[in-house]
This record gives structure tokens, C-alpha cells and sequence, in this order.
């Protein structure tokens, strides 16, 4: 996982850090980019499950086409966040006290967005946009907890709870404020895929034979630097 990530950064390094600017016909169109980072708030909306959101932290690096007399920008780029969320789990099978267990869940996403500029500036967008998500299975915070029974599944423990799609598509629609090269970001992001659908394979779902099917729910909050 660390491999990946480092990855991911050198190549986001290497592929962002440029600026330049265009001499269109009529106006003058300026390319940038941005570096940011901030918190978030995951969750995962299914049936199967009674599930509390979790809180993360986000980086995020793109790159921005600022096209003066559209009613729109434009920008691409690449979000990288660590994630938490908890099911409801019990120590033992003899116990009736239900404890948190909390999962963690790596995440890069790449995302297309336009930024619509409802009064003629770049100052406050509305922004929209698909995404492709890269994601990690689900990995226990605390490794005591890998015996606890799942309440939801009954005899499932929770260290079997933890393949996942692993490539997931996503929408997403925010706002971003800011002047001169400070801004600050906010995020709604839904996969519009099954990302627990690799679960109906897995080997405690044989004899349990039911139908998983979640959605990701992810709030971003983030800062960002423009150049």
C-alpha cells in the first residue's frame, strides 16, 4: 500500500508542476495548478449493514484552465484521502455489549470537473464532474478486534469483512470560494458503483447467500494554494 502511494505522488509531482499560458483569438486563456489538502467524512450507504461515518484527511493536487469570458472553468486532477468507517460488533458470541469496529480505506480518485461561475468570476464556483476511484479493501484500525462477531451478519467475524471493488466510478458536485491564490473547497462525492459487490464472492457468503450492495458517501472539506 505505501508503494502505491508513493507511486502516486511521484507521478503527480511530475505530471502537475507546470503553468503556462495560451494566446486564444479573443482572449487570453491561463493553465495553473493547485495544492491543497483537508479532512473528510466516509461512509458507505447500504442495506446490509447498520454503518457509522468516519472521519480521514485528503491531499489534493490539479490542474486548472481559467477561460475568462466562459461561464465555466475547467480542471483535472487527482485526490488522494485515507478514510474510516465503523460496523456494529460484538467481542463474543456470549456478549450483548455492541463496540464500534472501525475499518480503514485508502482511496485515489481522478476526477474532470467543470466549474460553473454564477456571477462572472472565478472567486465562487459551483463544480460538477465525474470521477474514477482506485480503492483499497477494507482493513481493521485495530487488530484486537479482528474476532468480534458483526451484529449484521450474525456469525461473520470482522477481519472476513474486508474485500471491496476495487475500481469504482463516482459524481461529484461542490463549491469552492476563495480570492488571489488561497481557496477553500467543499465536496459531495457518490459512486454511482457497487462497492461492496466483490462481498457476494467471498468465501463467508457461501453459506449466508445474500446480495451486498452499497454506494460510497464521501464529504470533502479542503484548502487549497493556487500558482
Amino acid at each position: 500500500m505505501k508503494k502505491l502511494q508513493y507511486a502516486l505522488l511521484v507521478a503527480l509531482t511530475i505530471g502537475f508542476v507546470t503553468k503556462n499560458f495560451s494566446q486564444h483569438t479573443r482572449y487570453k486563456i491561463q493553465n495553473g495548478f493547485a495544492l491543497g489538502g483537508g479532512i473528510t467524512q466516509f461512509d458507505i450507504i447500504t442495506d446490509n449493514f447498520e454503518t457509522q461515518k468516519g472521519d480521514g484527511w485528503m491531499g489534493h493536487m490539479s490542474a486548472t484552465v481559467d477561460i475568462p469570458q466562459k461561464w465555466y472553468n475547467i480542471s483535472y486532477g487527482m485526490q488522494l484521502s485515507e478514510n474510516t468507517m465503523s460496523l456494529n460488533g460484538l467481542t463474543s458470541s456470549l456478549s450483548s455489549t455492541i463496540e464500534p469496529v472501525e475499518y480503514k480505506i485508502f482511496a485515489a480518485q481522478v476526477a474532470f470537473l467543470w466549474h460553473a461561475k454564477p456571477f462572472g468570476s472565478s472567486h465562487f464556483t459551483i463544480d460538477f464532474g465525474p470521477m474514477l476511484q482506485y480503492n483499497s479493501d477494507l482493513e481493521l484500525n485495530d487488530d484486537t478486534q479482528e474476532d468480534f462477531i458483526l451484529t449484521d451478519l450474525d456469525t461473520v467475524l470482522a477481519k472476513d469483512v474486508k474485500e471491496l471493488n476495487n475500481f469504482n466510478v463516482n459524481g461529484v458536485v461542490g463549491a469552492t470560494l476563495g480570492f488571489g491564490h488561497f481557496k477553500v473547497k467543499a465536496q459531495y462525492i457518490y459512486g454511482f458503483t457497487n462497492i461492496l459487490g466483490a462481498l457476494n464472492d467471498a468465501e463467508f457468503n457461501q453459506t449466508l447467500n445474500k446480495q451486498f450492495k452499497g454506494n460510497q458517501s464521501m464529504l470533502a472539506f479542503t484548502a487549497m494554494i493556487t500558482f
